[in-house]
């Protein structure tokens, strides 16, 4: 396989993530948001939506961090990360969904950018705008934590699940920032805990291959 990833990409992370867990190998080729790679014809061919990650099967390419994970546990099942018992999973995607769908798409880099451009906002309102949405996504977060969660040290239960998958890189963004995570007390427990998972470490930032300082 191919992931097409950027270090900082928190969407890039969650496939990482899920690839190490599963103990799956892909080359890792670097796409430079930053400086609009992901904008260039060559990779359009790719991703349509020219946006990372791009996962490459063989004859298959794939694109949006959500479908690449849910055909990994397709194709791979072992470890399972979406559940099978239909309301541990239901748990599971609603979770993941609040960073999915509420809370990244706000807060990813493009947004940032055009708010700073066109819109022409300064720093301090930009990352006001970014706490803000922060601040409310993980409220959700660990509401839905201390009401679901139960007594494991992952998201639901004792092993990592698609929730863990997606909420570990959206603490990173949050705490790169500059955000004010200590009201998340079950989200922090269970971050720590998954910084400590050889997955998880081999899926950071600083551990890929285009990573900058």
């Amino acid at each position: 396989m191919q992931l097409y990833s950027f270090f900082n990409s928190s969407t890039s992370y969650r496939v990482r993530i899920a690839l190490a867990l599963k103990g799956l190998p892909a080359d890792y080729h670097g796409v430079n948001i930053r400086t609009g790679e992901h904008r260039a014809a060559d990779y359009a061919e790719l991703n349509a939506a020219r946006v990372v990650p791009t996962l490459v099967d063989g004859d298959f390419t794939l694109g949006q961090s959500m479908a690449i994970l849910d055909y990994l546990d397709q194709r791979h099942p072992e470890p399972r990360l979406i559940p099978t018992e239909p309301r541990l999973r239901a748990r599971v995607l609603e979770l993941a969904n609040v960073i999915a769908c509420d809370m990244h798409p706000v807060n990813n880099l493009r947004i940032l950018k055009y708010l700073q451009g066109p819109l022409a906002l300064s720093a301090a309102q930009k990352d006001a705008w970014y706490a803000h949405w922060a601040a409310e996504g993980f409220a959700a977060v660990e509401q839905l934590l201390v009401r679901h969660g139960g007594p494991g040290p992952w998201c639901f239960g004792d092993a990592p699940t698609l929730a863990d998958v997606c909420l570990v890189p959206q603490v990173a963004n949050a705490l790169r920032a500059g955000c004010d995570l200590t009201p998340y007390a079950r989200v922090m427990a269970v971050h720590a805990h998954a910084e400590q998972h050889p997955a998880f470490i081999a899926a950071r930032p600083q551990a890929q291959p285009d990573y900058q300082p």
